[in-house]
């Protein structure tokens, strides 16, 4: 069951999108489990995760969706954020919080339909796989490919780089590399192997991804660069 929010004022506007949410559901055989808000204060105040996709209105009078979506991002990373909005020029900020697309009204059912279908298929992909990472003696880890954001080899030792801190354990980069692919993962030089979902820019011949700073291999710059193309065309549709 895939959990939305539906943050609209306008009482109008807030039934057209859970009528459109319905009948998507319907014709693509989805299951949705969709809680209505009124204002951006009131899913922002004591935010706790709980949802896969919100449909946020910007223009709102006590709280509009940009601040409420920043104060969101500072507890949830991974929820999904589509803005609605009059104007595209307000949802370019969007960038700032990591929406993955806005909506504009008047909300026809079409559009619609293909916004919230692209950001089903992201859900679609973070769910998809985990890697088991052997420590030793018997403990394995498992760890959600959601959470890694690139495996660093120094010498003999990986280092897997995640959410939630970093993991050693000896092993190959070629045979990690092997594994996973087919993941959404990439070698951008002989040391990293880069989870394109976290590649947040390129500058020069770096990928930033997540809070550090990767050095990008000459060779490797422009396939990099087709790759998160790909990436986005594939996941982002």
């Amino acid at each position: 069951m895939i959990r939305i929010a539906v943050v609209e004022d306008d009482d109008s506007f807030r039934k057209d999108i859970t009528g459109y949410l319905s009948e998507y559901a319907k014709a693509h055989g989805e299951a949705f489990r969709v809680s209505l808000f009124h204002d951006g204060r009131e899913i922002a105040n004591g935010y706790a995760k709980g949802y896969d996709i919100i449909l946020m209105d910007i223009e709102m009078k006590n709280l509009n969706g940009m601040e409420a979506a920043e104060a969101i991002r500072k507890v949830d990373r991974d929820v999904i954020i589509i803005f609605i909005t009059h104007s595209p020029q307000y949802a370019i900020r969007g960038y700032a919080v990591e929406a993955l697309d806005y909506i504009l009204k008047p909300i026809a059912y079409y559009p619609f339909s293909k916004k919230l279908e692209r950001a089903i298929d992201r859900i679609g992909h973070r769910q998809s796989s985990s890697i088991k990472v052997n420590l030793g003696k018997g403990k394995v880890r498992v760890i959600d490919l959601r959470d890694l954001y690139y495996i660093e080899v120094n010498e003999h030792t990986l280092v897997y780089h995640t959410k939630g801190g970093d993991v050693s354990v000896s092993g190959k980069l070629k045979d990690v590399e092997n594994e996973l692919a087919g993941k959404y993962f990439f070698r951008c030089n002989k040391c990293y192997l880069v989870n394109l979902e976290h590649v947040s820019s390129i500058e020069n011949d770096n990928a930033v991804v997540g809070r550090d700073v990767l050095q990008i291999s000459r060779s490797k710059k422009k396939p990099l660069m087709d790759a998160l193309n790909n990436y986005v065309n594939e996941v982002g549709g």
